[in-house]
């Protein structure tokens, strides 16, 4: 397990939320197959009773499919490593998961969350820009706390972005986002920095780089201001700007490139909002609905 997690880590590039993620269903795999392999290598009918086990817990479809994901990529590993002669998940199911619409804002309130934080206080710039620059570019709140300086150029309104896989992207950034960051990089940043030295973008008031916990911390602090209590995260606005950007009429390919999506389908769970504002739409307003 230790050798598979470190060459997911080295050799696919998984970020660390996916290797902690990996690592606990691993855990919990080995914990209830010990007991029950007599030193050997679980076979095709323990990992059924393991996947029973996981169903007779309550888990979700999402989790399930992660915790098998997880065991196929450890067994490919020991075969490709040539410590097991079969792959016991060979005909493993996945569970069905089925396509939920994301949640987004709608304008209204997009414009009220970013238009929330104290701009007179260096923190309050900080997190406008990073607010503007999330909805901007849909990034993942990962992606926005790892920017540097250097990543992003604001006189040719890109941003250069390493995303799962440190695969890298460029993304374009609009001219509001741009002058957002352009404030808080000339007169927000420094105030929180201080003197010191900082390779990255956003920066907390002790001169470090911002966290997802702080910044988690700071959407929600941000959103109440704004009267947006329920389901509010970072990944909303993800949801947000590929939701609009398809409302105004973008070509899935694009608003894919831009998320980092590696397939399509992932992509295609938007296209579902859009067909759901329409039904609304007509709804409302054709005089036979």
């Amino acid at each position: 397990m230790r050798a598979f997690l470190s060459f997911s880590r080295m050799e696919k590039g998984l970020a660390k939320n996916s290797l902690d993620a990996y690592g606990r269903d691993l855990t919990a795999f080995r914990l209830w197959t010990e007991p029950r392999t007599g030193g050997q290598f679980p076979d095709a009918e323990l990992l059924r009773g393991y996947l029973n086990h996981l169903y007779s817990n309550k888990l979700g479809s999402r989790s399930i499919a992660r915790h098998l994901s997880a065991i196929r990529g450890l067994f490919h590993f020991l075969i490709a490593e040539g410590l097991i002669p079969a792959d016991p998940t060979e005909h493993l199911s996945s569970p069905k998961q089925w396509s939920t619409i994301p949640k987004f804002l709608n304008r209204g309130q997009i414009e009220k969350l970013i238009d929330a934080p104290d701009c007179a206080k260096p923190g309050g710039l900080r997190d406008r820009a990073m607010l503007e620059l999330l909805y901007a570019t849909g990034i993942r709140v990962t992606e926005l706390i790892k920017l540097r300086l250097s990543n992003i150029d604001i006189r040719l309104g890109l941003v250069r972005v390493t995303g799962k896989g440190n695969k890298q992207r460029i993304v374009p950034v609009h001219a509001t986002a741009l002058h957002a960051v352009s404030q808080y990089v000339s007169t927000g940043r420094p105030a929180l920095l201080r003197g010191r030295v900082s390779p990255d973008l956003f920066v907390t008031a002790r001169g470090t780089g911002m966290t997802r916990q702080a910044f988690w911390a700071s959407i929600k602090a941000n959103g109440r201001k704004a009267g947006i209590f329920h389901h509010l995260s970072p990944h909303v606005l993800r949801h947000t700007f590929a939701t609009h950007l398809l409302e105004g009429g973008a070509d899935l390919r694009s608003v894919q490139a831009m998320l980092g999506h590696a397939d399509l389908s992932t992509t295609e769970v938007y296209t579902h909002v859009v067909r759901s504002r329409l039904r609304d739409t007509l709804d409302q307003h054709h005089p036979r609905a």
